[in-house]
């Protein structure tokens, strides 16, 4: 089992989850994030740059059998780019173990 950690644009954020839903992903976690790379925001206000700080970002978290790894890391790829500096970034760890709470299952019955 592999875990994938997505940092992604806000903006394109509904455009990867759908896509992510037809390609059989049936369960995701999100959160807001902050942070900086490459890309810096900044605002003029009367002729003057200012640097706005931290760029808002979405991180989404998901778990997937090796067998479908592939194809949920191609499906981000495909979504969330834009072609510009702050697409994002995608991490991928393996899990050892996975449970689910409810019954007790694990491995790949449990993310099923």
């Amino acid at each position: 089992m592999k875990k994938i950690e997505a940092i992604i644009r806000t903006s394109k954020f509904e455009q990867v989850v759908e896509a992510l839903a037809d390609a059989g992903v049936t369960f995701l976690s999100f959160y807001d994030v902050k942070g900086h790379g490459l890309e810096k925001e900044y605002r003029t206000y009367r002729g003057t740059t200012y640097d706005v700080g931290y760029i808002p970002r979405t991180k989404l978290e998901i778990v997937v059998s090796e067998e479908f790894l592939q194809k949920a890391v191609d499906t981000i790829l495909d979504a969330a780019k834009t072609g510009k500096i702050g697409d994002g970034k995608i991490f991928v760890t393996h899990l050892d173990e996975v449970y689910r709470i409810r019954t007790g299952e694990k491995g790949h019955e449990a993310i099923n």
